[in-house]
């Protein structure tokens, strides 16, 4: 069962998917789950789960291609460069390459909260932990209320600037049915056909 646990690192680790809003606050977030497990399957767990992960009416997550295409949940597009800058000598070419760098400069809220959230709790980044597993699962979720409780009063001394040093696979992978993950394939897509006319016009003016 160990082997499970071993993802792309040499050690045991597990899988916590989580939630990040704008305020470096977890919103959500799900323990437990061996570091070999596919995000796919991670997130289907939490969206069954009877107080699982919800997304509200009309919005959606901003989310790296291993999750997919799917209604409440956007990635980036596939094969198409992600780290970029607008302007300056590594320029957007296309649609799709502005979409992924704004995207970018959304997600990396993510690295933000997590890397405040790691600098504050060294344990999180312990190797050989010597708790029970169960143990190991509550330090997390308990790391990420004590983060909240921080954030909210004001008093957070580290986290991670904007410049500082997201969820990388197949946008076939879905969770739902077919139509649905069409659907948000063509709503991405025009989103960036949208962004892409905007840069469009504003240049041309």
């Amino acid at each position: 069962m160990e082997s499970s646990f071993r993802g792309r690192k040499n050690h045991a680790t597990q899988n916590v998917m989580a939630a990040v809003d704008f305020d470096l606050r977890f919103t959500y977030v799900l323990a437990g789950w061996e570091g070999a497990a596919h995000d796919v399957v991670v997130l289907r767990d939490a969206l069954e789960r009877e107080n699982g992960l919800h997304v509200p009416q009309g919005k959606f997550y901003l989310v790296d291609v291993g999750y997919g295409a799917k209604p409440g949940f956007l990635p980036p597009f596939r094969s198409t460069r992600y780290h970029l800058n607008e302007w300056g000598n590594n320029p957007v070419q296309n649609e799709k390459e502005l979409f992924n760098l704004r995207h970018s400069s959304l997600r990396i809220t993510v690295e933000r909260a997590f890397g405040s959230l790691k600098r504050r709790f060294k344990i999180l980044d312990d190797a050989t932990p010597f708790f029970p597993f169960q143990t190991q699962v509550n330090i997390v979720v308990a790391c990420c209320i004590i983060h909240n409780w921080v954030i909210n009063d004001d008093i957070d001394e580290l986290v991670m600037g904007p410049n500082e040093s997201i969820i990388q696979d197949n946008d076939t992978s879905t969770v739902g049915q077919p139509n649905d993950h069409a659907w948000m394939v063509q709503f991405r897509q025009g989103l960036a056909d949208q962004m892409w006319a905007d840069r469009q016009n504003h240049h041309g003016n």
